[in-house]
């Protein structure tokens, strides 16, 4: 038993002693031309350029990325590992990366739209740069490859562009659904290349912002006020609620582009104990159905004293407006 236990502890002793040498092999340079070396002069140049200052500092610090990218791709290509179906390394895509970043990406965002959208092309160059050399280290001279390495090399490059093209239509989506939210609503079922992965959103909430934010205003110029001067107003609606909702636009949609493509129109309609004043939140903008969209709220309006004698000519006005808003596909109705 004991003969048993020290042969495992020497085999313990071995596995770390082979770990130990594997791990110097790696850190260790076998000679001063090698992937390690350029790696470390990257490494030691931002050490420095931390204790620089000005342009000396930007040159370090560019010299470090320089390192860093030789010392990668030398190392990524000594036994390069193939992306599955193509014959890009996947090294290259490594490589490409830190040429991406180091490109487009700046102190505050390392990685940015553009360093994600130009990675597969960069990447593609980087692969098919060595095909239009011939020899190795020195020797190598530039040469024109054969007919199906082009082929391989056009088609390569052509399918990472595309891969590039749909990366940049993501993010201008992106950025369109964060400037224009309400595009959010749309309806993109018949949509060939936009496939929705959350939930549709109901309603826009912007157009919902707007209306109830106008609701207690109007419910102030309204409530109380004598008859006769409501009656006014709801001549006026049309003008009353333009200034209302410019300022309601202005203050609660400032951060979004999209503020310019909502207009907000009134809708008097007469019924039995006095008016019904429809408040609409209509979408200018580009939209899934020709004919639009739009956000109503309705207030009913009558008079409290007129309810039992009509005749009296003090009555003062109450407003009730519903709850919730209603969304309506379709062109608003015409103004009376």
């Amino acid at each position: 038993m004991n003969s048993s236990l020290f042969k495992e502890v020497i085999l313990l002793f071995k596995f770390i002693q082979d770990l130990l040498l594997g791990i110097q092999k790696l850190i260790m340079p076998p000679k001063a031309y090698s992937w390690q070396t350029l790696i470390y002069l990257s490494v030691f140049s931002w050490g420095i350029s931390y204790f620089a200052i000005g342009f000396i500092k930007d040159i370090i610090a560019f010299s470090g990325w320089l390192f860093l990218l030789a010392g990668t791709a030398w190392y990524t290509t000594d036994d390069p590992l193939r992306v599955p179906g193509t014959f890009m390394p996947v090294g290259a895509l490594i490589t490409g990366l830190l040429v991406s970043v180091f490109a487009f990406g700046h102190e505050v965002n390392v990685v940015t739209p553009k360093t994600i959208v130009f990675w597969p092309t960069i990447a593609a160059i980087i692969t098919a740069i060595p095909e239009f050399f011939a020899g190795t280290g020195t020797t190598a001279k530039a040469a024109i490859p054969k007919l199906e390495v082009r082929q391989k090399v056009i088609i390569l490059l052509a399918w990472s562009m595309l891969i590039s093209c749909w990366l940049q239509f993501y993010f201008v989506l992106d950025k369109w659904l964060k400037e224009y939210p309400s595009l959010s609503a749309q309806n993109f079922q018949r949509s060939t290349f936009v496939i929705r992965l959350e939930p549709k959103s109901k309603t826009p909430q912007n157009g919902n912002i707007i209306l109830n934010k106008i609701q207690p205003l109007v419910e102030e110029q309204i409530f109380k006020r004598p008859w006769s001067e409501v009656e006014k107003w709801l001549i006026e609606a049309n003008q009353q609620l333009g200034n209302l909702g410019k300022g309601v636009i202005d203050k609660n949609l400032e951060k979004y582009d999209e503020q310019g493509l909502w207009r907000i129109e009134p809708r008097v309609v007469n019924v039995k104990s006095g008016y019904r004043l429809d408040i609409l939140t209509i979408w200018t903008g580009p939209s899934a159905n020709a004919r639009g969209f739009y956000l109503q709220k309705s207030c009913l309006i009558q008079p409290v004293a007129a309810v039992n004698k009509p005749e009296n000519q003090n009555a003062v006005a109450e407003i009730e407006c519903d709850r919730t808003n209603k969304f309506f596909i379709g062109t608003p109705p015409p103004k009376q």
